[in-house]
């Protein structure tokens, strides 16, 4: 799905440059859908359409959410030293990483010993 919305002519060039700036900032960086979207919107950002970026995020099929959780609790472990407890309530803060509850839950919990 995420390489056919890509390709689809009947959608503007501003949608799929969304998602092609979506797909980067969620495998490159390990951003949450909900901060890949306020970043594709926001006026300190890319400034896309929030049309645009919603139907990006709609159509980011090949991002593993759950994986890029783990990824950034695996940084904030290793960088930062943070407990078990403060890397979830960042991962899940809407001042934090945006993750839902769920996705925070398993990277914790997915986290080396």
């Amino acid at each position: 799905m995420q390489q056919q919305a890509l390709k689809d002519t009947s959608v503007s060039n501003e949608y799929r440059n969304a998602l092609r700036s979506g797909i980067n900032y969620a495998t490159v960086m390990h951003m949450s859908k909900q901060g890949v979207y306020d970043q594709l919107i926001s006026e300190y950002g890319d400034h896309f359409q929030p049309e645009a970026a919603q139907w990006a995020v709609e159509h980011m099929s090949d991002i593993d959410w759950n994986k890029n959780a783990v990824e950034s609790a695996k940084t904030y472990q290793k960088e930062m030293a943070m407990s078990r407890a403060q890397i979830q309530q960042q991962l899940a803060s809407p001042y934090g990483d945006k993750f839902t509850e769920e996705e925070a839950q398993y990277a914790v919990d997915h986290l080396p010993q």
